[in-house]
């Protein structure tokens, strides 16, 4: 695991954007998204690489916008 400065704020930046979608589909009761902001929160503990981390990062927040309830 490599902890440059990209890495650890990339980990910090989809680590709130997952909470903040997990408590946003919590208020909606949305399982969908609730489920995605799990997977947005966890993917960095197992990502490594800084452009991976950003690439997958980028996906799952864009599917995250794309397929709203």
């Amino acid at each position: 695991m490599t902890f440059t400065a990209a890495n650890l704020f990339g980990q910090i930046l989809f680590g709130a954007i997952g909470l903040g979608a997990f408590v946003y589909g919590k208020k909606q009761s949305s399982f969908k998204t609730m489920l995605l902001a799990v997977a947005i929160m966890s993917f960095p503990y197992v990502v490594s690489e800084t452009w991976m981390l950003y690439a997958i990062g980028g996906a799952l927040t864009s599917i995250l916008f794309l397929w709203k309830d």
